[in-house]
């Protein structure tokens, strides 16, 4: 591998800011033009902007915090 394809591919990766997996994001770099995977799954998080110092989660840390909001939701409300 080349130091440019390296670098391309390395600016293709993002790091989870949960548990510090690398993995691809569209997001990160949209050059080829295709929505990134979390575009399939139901909204979770707001997305982080290009400039915000937030970053996204890895695949599976976005699926449990999905799963984990979805029993949030139906959580009954404690009474007070």
């Amino acid at each position: 591998m080349t130091a440019a394809t390296r670098t391309a591919t390395e600016a293709a990766m993002s790091t989870c800011a949960r548990c510090g997996a690398t993995f691809s994001c569209a997001m990160a770099d949209p050059s080829d033009g295709q929505p990134c995977w979390c575009t399939a799954l139901p909204p979770a998080l707001p997305v982080p902007g290009a400039d915000a110092n937030a970053s996204c989660l890895c695949p599976d840390c976005l699926r449990q915090r999905i799963a984990d909001a979805a029993v949030s939701a139906n959580r009954p409300a404690a009474a007070g």
